[in-house]
């Protein structure tokens, strides 16, 4: 069942970020934009490349009115060990919560229950707590966090603009799609 269009469901966590330990919720996501990344592991090999490259569009996602949150099921005080023992990880700005409970990571259908660890997912959600775009990958595929800033402005862009839609490889600034029955096997 898609996740599209559904509202967060409740969860209460522990997070670790910027040198404190804090509590996150559901609540948290709202009233903003939200990028959720979930990954498999702390200590492991592609996620220290995905969460340096989140870390490297961080600014340009906030500058667009969007917090970022990194999930696994490693505990918060994890996250703080390996903030501060790799050079990729200690470059990390935004929230890294912890998911031992493995609830959040059920919440947004990624846990993989025999493993006891998260799929490679990513949500944008809306400030209404609403989930507009899901990517998973295979845990071998790194993700590039560059296309979220494209995603995140088409998202923002359609919520601002009701009745039209961004095409495929939209960028912002360029033509969007009015839908209706004139335009029906035009395109």
């Amino acid at each position: 069942m898609s996740l599209i269009g559904k509202e967060v469901l409740p969860f209460k966590a522990s997070a670790f970020h910027n040198g404190s330990f804090i509590e996150v919720t559901e609540a948290d996501l709202k009233g903003k934009w939200s990028v959720v990344c979930f990954y498999p592991a702390d200590f492991t090999f592609v996620c220290p490349t995905e969460l340096e490259d989140l870390q490297n569009q961080y600014e340009t996602l906030k500058g667009m009115g969007c917090e970022v949150y990194s999930v696994s099921t490693d505990s918060h005080f994890v996250h703080k060990a390996w903030h501060d023992s790799s050079e990729a990880i200690g470059k990390v700005e935004y929230i890294m919560i912890g998911d031992p409970s493995h609830a959040i990571s059920r919440n947004f259908d990624v846990l993989i229950e025999e493993e006891g660890v998260a799929d490679r997912g990513t949500f944008i959600i809306d400030p209404d707590g609403v989930i507009q775009t899901v990517e998973i990958t295979a845990g071998g595929i790194g993700r590039d966090a560059s296309t979220l800033v494209d995603k995140l402005k088409a998202a923002q862009y359609v919520r601002n603009h009701p009745g039209e839609v961004c095409p495929a490889k939209w960028k912002e600034g360029s033509e969007t799609l009015k839908p209706s029955l004139d335009l029906v096997g035009k395109i």
